[in-house]
């Protein structure tokens, strides 16, 4: 646990949350500005800054939990769909730095905007994006 992170002290009981799951790995809590009632956060209880960051085996079980965090979103909120976030550094819109995944339950027309927009590239751009990035 890092003592100035705030993920890691709500993670960890120091701060009082609405809790929605826990085990020892990981602490599941209620965002407190969701986007939509239900929103929740998976929380390691160890301290990792991001994606680069964190234990391998640590970062399948969250895609584990998470997938269950959205099954139970579905089958109780009676939501349409669920996005399923997480954004590492800044400039992708990483906030606190400590790793953490939303899931967010989501309803046709709520009006919430968690998308990208779409960009075009020339032939040339992905073929050169493509000879950059391939690796085996």
């Amino acid at each position: 646990m890092k003592d100035d992170c705030i993920f890691c002290k709500l993670a960890n009981g120091i701060f009082d949350t609405n809790i929605i799951y826990e085990d020892d790995t990981f602490t599941v809590i209620l965002d407190a500005s969701p986007a939509n009632p239900g929103h929740a956060l998976i929380l390691p209880k160890e301290h990792y800054q991001d994606v680069f960051d964190i234990d391998e085996e640590v970062l399948g079980k969250a895609m584990k939990l998470a997938k269950r965090v959205a099954a139970r979103q579905l089958e109780v909120l009676k939501c349409d769909g669920v996005n399923i976030i997480q954004n590492n550094k800044e400039a992708a819109g990483q906030s606190v730095l400590h790793y953490h995944l939303h899931v967010i339950p989501r309803y046709k027309d709520d009006g919430q905007k968690m998308l990208w927009k779409p960009n075009t590239v020339t032939d040339e751009v992905q073929k050169e994006m493509k000879n950059k990035l391939f690796f085996k």
